[in-house]
């Protein structure tokens, strides 16, 4: 039987293997125009792969730095697949470190209270919940944060049907991908990856 730091350093082996032969290899055989979408992003924010200068960063975890719109998957010996996203507005980003819990494909999404009480013109239409689609504001995909305590955040790192909110702070406190992004993100994260969103000013 192996030892709990054995087991910790093949499952952290094992990751950064797929990660490298896998993500690198896949982010390269994807055609431009398979992440393409009708808004033209700057390039910045177009997923491309990195030296991120972090090799303190573990391979599978996740870092958005709001500052400069940016999120990280990060591969090996500070690799990392960037991609450019939207974070919360003033007042409502709320940094930390999160897991994710479950993902979802096409998600139910519901207004939290806070953002009903804050918004009802906008909001309270939507207190039933909205089926998952095109029109549904967490977009194609969703990641669910989830706190160290095991409760659900209502953090998400999402798509969008807004891809021009991507490289601004417009959003109630989730991060947001293009739906062609966060599809290609979504497939990459694992459950139990862990998530780190840095306060604004920080510069990660």
């Amino acid at each position: 039987m192996r030892s709990s730091k054995a087991q910790v350093a093949h499952h952290t082996g094992s990751i950064t293997r797929r990660f490298f032969v896998g993500g690198v290899g896949a982010l390269a055989a994807v055609p431009q125009t398979a992440l393409a979408h009708k808004v033209q992003l700057p390039d910045r924010f177009l997923p491309q792969l990195v030296n991120s200068g972090r090799r303190d960063w573990a391979a599978g975890s996740v870092h958005v730095v709001p500052d400069d719109f940016f999120l990280y998957l990060m591969l090996q010996d500070g690799m990392a697949i960037r991609y450019g996203v939207g974070v919360g507005r003033k007042g409502l980003y709320e940094p930390g470190t999160f897991t994710v819990a479950r993902k979802a494909k096409w998600p139910w999404w519901r207004p939290t209270n806070a953002m009903i009480r804050r918004e009802p013109h906008k909001y309270a239409r939507y207190k039933d919940g909205l089926k998952g689609g095109p029109k549904n504001p967490l977009g194609a995909r969703a990641l669910y944060l989830y706190d160290d305590a095991g409760r659900d955040t209502y953090l998400r790192i999402h798509g969008t049907n807004e891809p021009h909110t991507i490289g601004s702070a417009v959003s109630n406190g989730c991060a947001r991908l293009t739906n062609e992004h966060v599809k290609d993100l979504y497939e990459r994260v694992e459950i139990d990856a862990r998530v780190h969103l840095y306060p604004k000013g920080s510069g990660a």
